[in-house]
Order: structure tokens, then C-alpha cells, then sequence
């Protein structure tokens, strides 16, 4: 369906050239959903100039909103806003494909070749470098989004809240968007969501973008009119079909045990409850896989981190390499590599689904609805409370990493993460100080950083064995 109300698209951009555009995105979307959103600024913004400054926020405001990978699920509303339905399907799929090749490949090597000193070694050093990614994203995003004190304050709700009480996601999300929503109203804080997302997306001060009369798509180019509610049920039918059929299927096939039903379940929840973008995601992933599930150890998840933050694509592609662990280990009658590949297609497949059902049901909205203060200030709530989520992110794979035992204790509703001093790996630790420093002072590229510590991890590791 033409994304707007009118005859169809009047902005002059090819179906073909459009393609060409998604391709070069998807192969060159590294360094996490702040790099890719850069790139995809560049690109769409200043370099091509399809869209200007204020369409392309509002966009990416939307996306914040919603669960799942941000960079992704932008991708695919330009698609959408640029060519309808096959725009949003070829944005969205092309941003992802190279990504899911390179992880189902690599998923292959590490699961085969796991334990040869060799994989060890390299895996040694990259791991300290994700805990700095993690650090420097709190940091980044914490900078934009922490504006005022109603902010700080919600920020430091929702950590103490994951992190010493186990709060659900969910209720930390509908909370932080609550609490943002009134902070505003009385005042207290301005609307934060864009910078959030646009810290590295251009230096403060500098007007790059186009105006919006200079870009292909102007700013009058939307729905006037209410969407159609036919059109969000079709969309709505045909998307939760897509998504859920599959696992209607395996359920009825293997039982609620299996354990491609208990990855396509589990993922297809976090597609719903996951707010905040990728590493928000992570932490709840991160803890459900290895504290609830048992798919893969602390450690592997922090090498599966090491794998997509090193290849194109979202940064959520790691769930694949979660997906392929758990199903490896259980592959029940398959070869395991089979049951591993299949494993993290599906989770794939439940991750992303979704992402494009928000993008094709709510998309039409978020346009009928542009300048409505109520998303900018559920949205400044939501992007204060990431940095807390985050944090606890940051705080756990670093006990994971850094210490050899680690355990818990729960008084009531308390939880206090406990560790054994004398297992402090310090060479790791000076790793991953090394690394934060690389990227926040030296501004070192994340692939110099990767590279830098995975090589001296590797002779570390080596030479200590």
C-alpha cells in the first residue's frame, strides 16, 4: 500500500536505485544501532538527500518506540515512506541478510572449533573489547538522553530496578514512558529521544542535512487523513500469520519441550517486551539464555556479542547465534549443525517478523500523528531508562567476564550479584580498560579496537597457557 494518501510516489527515486542504496547500507552497518543509524543518515540524509532532518527524526523517534532493533525497523519505515509495502520488505530484508550469512557462518566455525586453543585464544581478547562497546554506549547514549533531573532520576530507577530487584522489562518500559510522559508535563525535563538516538549520527553544531525542501520527500509528503482501520487489520491478520504460523506448526508437530519451540517462543516474546534498541534487548536476552534456559555459558554470549559487533548488520543478530547454541546442544534426531543452523533461522525469523509487522501496522499512524508531543515525551522517559538497562548490561558481563566464580543472593525481593575476588582474570580487566579508553579518548574505529585487543588477548592467552 503507497505510504501516503495520495496517487503514489512523487519523490523521483527509482525502485531500482532504492535497492542499490539498501545494499550498500546493510554491507556497510557496522558498530552497533549508533553506527547504523549514522550510516543510514549519511546515506539517506546528506549524501542522496531523500529525506530531510525533521522526516528522518520523526522516523527514528517512532522506531524508538517500538521493541526491537531501532536501526532495523528504521530502515524499513524509509523503505516503506519511499515505495510502500515492497520499499519496506526490501529496506528491511537487505539491512539484515548480510548479517544473518556472516553469523550463521561464523556460528559454524565456533561451535566446531570451540575448543582448539586457537579459537580460545582469539575469543580471550574480544570479549574485554564487547564489555567497552557496552561502557561506551552508556556513556554516548547517557550524554544525549540524561536531560535534567527527572531524567537522571529515571534513569537510576530503572537500574536499581533490573539490576537489585529483577524487575520485568515490560514494567520498567511502561514506567520510564509513564514517568517521562508527566515530567514533562510539569515541566521538568524537554523531550530527549532524538539526541539519544543521533549521538553519533553527526557532531553537535554541524547542518549537514538538507532542508526539507531540498529533499525528495518533503515533509508534506504524508497522511492527512486518519489511517484506515480495514487496511490495519488486514495488515495485522497477515502479519501475526506470518510470524506465529511456524510455531503453531512445531508445537503441534514436537511438543512445548522441544527446543525450537521453546527458542521460537522465547524470541518471539522479546520481540514484544524488548523497548530501548539493541543492547536494552541484550541484557534481557542475555540473562533469560544463560540464567533461565541454559542454552550457552556467560562467556559464549559475550563471544556471540564479539561476532555481530564485528559484521554488518544489527547488533540483535546475535540472538541467531543464540539460537544455533541452544539447538546445537539439543538436536534431538538432527545432525547437530543442522539442528544449530535451523535453530538460528528460526529465532531469526521470530526476531525479525515482528519488527516489519510494527513498521507496515503502525508506521501509517506515526505519520498521521507527526508533531503529537505525547510520543516525544513517552519517548524521553524510554531513552532515560535505556541508559539504566544498559548499565546493568554493562555491570553483568563484566562480573561474567572478569571473575571465575560468581554467584547471587536474594533476600525477599533483593538480589545481590556476588563474585570471588581472587578469581580476577587481570589481564582481562587491563584489556578492557585498554579498550574503553581506545574508543572514548583515542577515538579509535571499533574495528581497530576489536582488532587490537583480540591480537593482544591472543598472545596474552598464549603465552599465559
Amino acid at each position: 500500500m503507497p505510504p501516503s494518501s495520495g496517487t503514489g510516489p512523487t519523490h523521483g527515486v527509482g525502485f531500482g536505485e532504492a535497492l542499490r542504496a539498501w545494499a550498500y547500507i546493510g554491507l556497510n552497518s557496522f558498530g552497533g544501532p549508533a553506527g547504523q543509524i549514522a550510516v543510514m543518515h549519511r546515506e539517506i540524509v546528506e549524501r542522496r538527500r531523500w529525506m530531510g532532518e525533521k522526516r528522518f527524526l520523526h522516523a527514528l523517534n517512532y522506531c524508538m518506540l517500538l521493541p526491537g532493533p531501532e536501526a532495523q525497523q528504521l530502515a524499513t519505515y524509509v523503505g516503506w515512506l519511499l515505495h510502500g509495502t515492497r520499499g519496506g520488505l526490501a529496506a528491511g530484508l537487505l539491512f539484515i541478510l548480510p548479517g544473518v550469512v556472516a553469523i550463521l557462518a561464523l556460528s559454524v566455525l565456533y561451535a566446531g572449533f570451540q575448543e582448539t586453543t586457537a579459537v580460545q585464544a582469539l575469543f580471550y581478547g574480544i570479549k574485554p573489547a564487547v564489555i567497552a562497546v557496552v561502557v561506551v554506549a552508556v556513556v554516548a547514549i547517557g550524554r544525549r538522553a540524561l536531560v535534567g533531573r527527572a531524567a537522571v532520576a529515571i534513569a537510576a530507577a530503572a537500574f536499581v530496578a533490573i539490576f537489585f530487584f529483577d524487575v520485568p522489562f515490560p514494567l520498567i518500559v511502561a514506567g520510564a514512558a509513564l514517568a517521562g510522559v508527566a515530567a514533562v508535563r510539569r515541566h521538568r525535563s524537554p523531550p530527549a529521544a532524538p539526541s539519544a538516538a543521533m549521538s553519533a549520527v553527526a557532531p553537535a553544531g554541524q547542518e549537514s542535512a538538507p532542508s526539507a525542501a531540498d529533499a525528495s520527500l518533503p515533509d508534506s509528503h504524508a497522511i492527512a487523513e486518519r489511517p484506515s482501520g480495514l487496511r490495519s487489520l488486514a495488515v495485522l491478520a497477515i502479519g501475526l500469520f506470518v510470524w506465529l504460523g511456524p510455531l503453531v506448526l512445531l508445537l503441534a508437530l514436537l511438543g512445548p519441550t522441544n527446543v525450537f519451540v521453546q527458542e521460537g517462543l522465547f524470541f518471539s516474546t522479546a520481540a514484544v517486551v524488548t523497548f530501548g534498541g539493541a543492547y536494552s534487548v541484550l541484557a534481557y536476552v542475555a540473562q533469560q539464555a544463560v540464567s533461565v534456559y541454559g542454552w550457552l555459558a556467560p562467556t559464549e554470549m559475550l563471544d556471540g556479542l564479539g561476532m555481530a559487533e564485528s559484521t554488518p548488520g544489527p547488533l540483535i543478530m546475535v540472538v541467531q547465534f543464540v539460537g544455533f547454541m541452544g539447538a546445537f546442544r539439543a538436536p534431538g534426531a538432527l545432525d547437530p549443525m543442522l539442528a544449530g543452523a535451523l535453530g538460528g533461522l528460526l529465532v531469526t525469523w521470530v526476531t525479525f517478523v515482528p519488527s516489519f509487522l510494527w513498521i507496515f501496522l503502525g508506521a501509517p499512524y506515526a505519520e498521521w500523528l507527526r508533531g503529537r508531543q505525547a510520543l516525544s515525551a513517552a519517548l524521553s522517559g524510554i531513552s532515560a531508562a535505556v541508559v539504566g538497562v544498559i548499565l546493568n548490561l554493562a555491570l553483568w558481563f563484566s562480573l561474567q567476564t572478569l571473575f571465575g566464580v560468581t554467584g547471587e543472593l536474594r533476600a525477599g525481593p533483593l538480589r545481590l550479584h556476588t563474585v570471588e575476588l581472587a578469581t580476577l582474570d587481570l589481564a582481562g580487566l587491563g584489556l578492557a580498560l585498554f579498550a574503553t579508553f581506545a574508543l572514548l579518548r583515542l577515538r579509535w574505529p571499533l574495528f581497530v579496537t576489536l582488532g587490537v585487543s583480540a591480537a593482544l588477548g591472543f598472545a596474552w592467552f598464549l603465552a599465559s597457557g
